[in-house]
């Protein structure tokens, strides 16, 4: 009897931390600055995915140090089920390669939930470029003294590597300019402080769109339906280039198995939704839902892609 007793107060002195538990916010840890093309794929998907979960998911932004900042901050993190990482090409294909040492282990610390999107990158330049096609573009780079600047959303994004992979493809002297973000990089093409960047299509087709920036060509294997009148670099005979941004959730390895499985199913329900697939539409994003397994596979080939451009050239961040 006696126990009984304790047995029901122990269960109801437990049932307000697990009713806590269920209604706390989930955070969501995005390595870029708001209004960039990750943050704008982490808050649509957050939206839907919080619905399905019936709890909030807030997003925290934390720019800096080519995502390293947000993704020790996140594998750090003993919260676990409470917070989730937009682990992406930078995060989890190119740091491992790009600096000497890192204070988190993206394949032991970091668990995938699954991808996430994947979106093209657009070659774009200013309004004071005056190249229309990538044939004039290559021509007035190479005549500028001194070569040119290019801008990205941060050192070892796919924005700068791609531009890496251009300057090695054509030729022209080109000096890197980092941002914390696509979208602080982007104003800076805007006002002309850089002449050009590879832009990804969430955080650029608006500005394409209405005539601000020049988009030169898509560094994808066929034009993409928010950009249909501008040709592939490939079209323009830039042969073997092709270049995509892409974004996975991740959470700190130690999150219960039972955990990463619902996550996993209430993120591809959520890809799969309506409003989410509406929004990915706009900022010319491919959702990409699936496993864990099918994320843990796309990374390693991502990391064994980007990481020989890496060696074979020497790059490095720090």
């Amino acid at each position: 009897m006696i126990r009984s007793i304790l047995t029901s107060l122990a269960l109801a002195a437990a049932a307000p931390l697990a009713l806590a538990q269920d209604s706390k916010p989930i955070e969501w840890v995005v390595g870029y600055a708001a209004g960039g093309g990750s943050d704008s794929v982490a808050r649509a998907t957050a939206e839907t995915m919080g619905k399905i979960l019936a709890r909030p998911i807030v997003i925290n932004n934390k720019p800096g140090a080519a995502t390293n900042i947000a993704a020790d901050y996140a594998a750090r993190s003993k919260d676990y089920g409470n917070i989730l990482l937009t682990a992406d090409f930078a995060t989890l294909a190119a740091n491992p390669f790009l600096f000497s040492k890192l204070s988190y282990n993206a394949e032991q610390d970091l668990t995938p939930v699954g991808m996430l999107a994947r979106f093209p990158l657009v070659l774009v330049v200013g309004p004071q470029v005056p190249a229309k096609n990538f044939k004039e573009f290559v021509a007035w780079a190479k005549a500028q003294p001194g070569g040119i600047n290019y801008a990205s959303a941060g050192a070892g994004s796919p924005h700068h590597l791609a531009a890496e992979l251009l300057r090695e493809k054509t030729g022209v002297a080109m000096t890197h300019v980092a941002y914390r973000g696509a979208a602080p990089a982007m104003q800076d093409i805007l006002g002309g402080q850089v002449p050009f960047m590879m832009v990804d299509t969430a955080s650029g087709n608006q500005f394409v769109l209405a005539g601000k920036v020049k988009a030169i060509g898509v560094a994808s294997s066929k034009r993409i339906a928010t950009l249909p009148d501008v040709p592939t670099l490939a079209e323009q005979g830039l042969s073997d280039f092709e270049a995509y941004a892409w974004q996975g959730l991740s959470v700190p390895s130690g999150t219960p198995q039972e955990t990463v499985a619902k996550l996993n199913k209430a993120l591809v329900e959520a890809l799969n939704s309506k409003p989410v697939k509406e929004r990915f539409l706009g900022l010319g994003v491919e959702g990409l839902p699936g496993t864990p397994t099918d994320m843990a596979k796309y990374v390693k080939d991502e990391r064994e892609r980007w990481g020989r451009l890496i060696k074979a050239n020497n790059i490095r961040v720090d």
